[in-house]
């Protein structure tokens, strides 16, 4: 197959490249760097010739509010507006657990309003939510934190190592489309504020945790179970310690 990667040198992106050239596909990690631009459409044509496949791996460089839902609503036209001209065959696009429920989040409107541009599309797709990702703690701790406490919800969640989010990302994008939405999880579901409060020792963050059902999640209420997988989830392999280890060996 012939695949466009977009957001292809990111996180996610540069991980799902390097599992579906080993399987011996063509594939193009797509970024502006590249030349390949969803906002501006630049080199979006000349990107899709021959694809059939386009993975979306992209995320916002801002989580303002307005900047987000700008994104993911600009990116997503352009994106499948040059899929259909160019007759791809599956669109695959990387959301979040819980996504639907998160509307008081300017962020999560954001991934509503993409999710909603993907299913009115007439390309084939499979949208695949996924929990927060493990190398995503810092940013949780950031977006909640003061100088001396952070102060973080008590719900669920259920992390996922960035290489189980690519394994998966790479099956599916060489799998028939769903036209719906499958979920991927890792392997165990902890308290936020938990997890966060051990992360923390951990890296040797003396900050305080104080966990409350009450605290928002980039600006939308939880409840205890919003951030778990609604139904039968694909599992990672990688856990919480393991995954620490594999950073503190870099």
């Amino acid at each position: 197959m012939k695949i466009l990667v977009i957001g292809g040198t990111g996180l996610i992106g540069s991980k799902t490249v390097r599992i579906l050239l080993d399987r011996g596909h063509e594939v193009i990690a797509a970024s502006p760097s590249s030349g390949v631009n969803t906002i501006t459409g630049e080199g979006l044509a000349q990107a899709m010739v021959g694809v059939n496949v386009v993975l979306d791996l992209a995320n916002s460089p801002s989580f303002e509010d307005a900047a987000v839902l700008e994104f993911f609503q600009t990116a997503g036209r352009n994106l499948l507006a040059a899929e259909e001209a160019a007759g791809v065959r599956h669109h695959v696009a990387l959301s979040v657990v819980g996504t639907q429920d998160l509307g008081d989040s300017g962020y999560f409107r954001g991934k509503q309003a993409q999710e909603a541009l993907i299913k009115a599309a007439p390309v084939p797709y499979t949208i695949v939510h996924s929990t927060q990702f493990f190398e995503f703690l810092g940013g949780i701790a950031k977006s909640a934190g003061a100088e001396g406490t952070i102060t973080l919800s008590t719900a669920f969640i259920q992390p996922i190592a960035s290489p189980d989010v690519a394994a998966f990302m790479a099956d599916v994008a060489l799998a028939p489309p769903l036209n719906g939405t499958l979920e991927i999880a890792g392997p165990a579901k902890i308290g936020m504020s938990d997890l966060l409060s051990q992360y923390l020792r951990d890296i040797g963050d003396t900050r305080a945790v104080i966990g409350t059902p009450d605290a928002p999640y980039f600006g939308a209420r939880l409840a205890e179970n919003t951030l778990l997988p609604r139904g039968t989830a694909r599992l990672g392999a990688i856990g919480y310690s393991d995954w620490l280890a594999s950073q503190t060996q870099r």
